[in-house]
């Protein structure tokens, strides 16, 4: 499906690609009933959504698809975080439950009310967290059926100044993050992404874990599938846009072909 209108877009690439570009958190749509749910007015909504959306990562990742020699696929959120985070733990294993972030978000970045604390996160994890999180499970399971193995690229940026809700924020902002997981990103990846992106920032504008650590992979594989591979790109966003919530800039170009450079290098030919 590609409507926008649709919670989420899965766009195919190569037959064969074992490469999954995910776009988890690069929207500010809101359905008006979950609208209403939100104790912002209209003004400090459209604030937070300029602090808390990764803007142009959808665009990022089409146009980096574009440039790789074998076409990732590319699946993207099309709602806000701020209607479900995917990427939580939907549970109290998530450590964001501390500032108000699990899956259903009760805080904002700078953690004030967003959603009255007794409101029950259930409808919004049945209705938006639950099919993301079915999708996302069988497009990794069918890419592990065409080509053997998945390979999820995380696609996310950050702000150049930390904001209040970051558990981390004291921590190096380097203009590319690489976030890894001990079991799911094998040193070759992490190699090729620094590859990859030092080639266009230098070795020393890329960091490991710093601010964001970790990587999306669905709980079904998650610490037991090694046919899953996965690692987060966070990319602070000084390198390609205007602060916050602007327009893109021509380093989105740059990072695009870095991407891509990274697709093609973990693809066969």
């Amino acid at each position: 499906m590609s409507d926008r209108h649709e919670p989420f877009t899965l766009t195919p690439g190569a037959a064969d690609s074992p490469v999954l570009l995910h776009v988890p958190h690069g929207s500010r749509r809101i359905p008006h009933h979950v609208r209403e749910g939100i104790t912002l007015n209209d003004a400090a909504l459209e604030h937070e959504l300029d602090h808390i959306t990764d803007a142009h990562t959808a665009e990022l990742a089409a146009a980096a698809a574009k440039l790789a020699p074998v076409a990732p696929w590319r699946f993207v959120n099309n709602l806000s975080r701020l209607v479900v985070d995917p990427e939580r733990f939907p549970d109290e294993r998530e450590e964001m439950l501390a500032v108000g972030m699990g899956a259903v978000y009760t805080r904002t970045t700078h953690r004030e009310p967003l959603r009255p604390p007794e409101d029950d996160p259930t409808p919004l994890l049945e209705a938006y967290f639950h099919p993301y999180a079915t999708a996302m499970t069988e497009a990794v399971e069918a890419r592990i059926a065409a080509a053997g193995r998945a390979v999820i690229i995380d696609v996310h940026s950050y702000p150049t100044e930390p904001l209040p809700y970051e558990l981390h924020g004291t921590g190096p902002r380097p203009p590319v993050c690489l976030g890894t997981d001990p079991f799911h990103t094998p040193p070759e990846l992490l190699a090729a992404a620094e590859t990859a992106f030092g080639d266009r920032f230098g070795h020393d504008g890329i960091g490991h874990d710093t601010p964001f650590a970790g990587t999306y992979v669905p709980l079904r594989h998650y610490g037991s599938d090694r046919r899953v591979t996965a690692l987060m790109i966070e990319i602070r966003r000084d390198t390609y846009m205007t602060e916050p919530g602007g327009p893109a800039g021509p380093g989105l170009d740059t990072l695009a072909e870095g991407l891509a450079e990274l697709v093609g290098s973990v693809t066969p030919r």
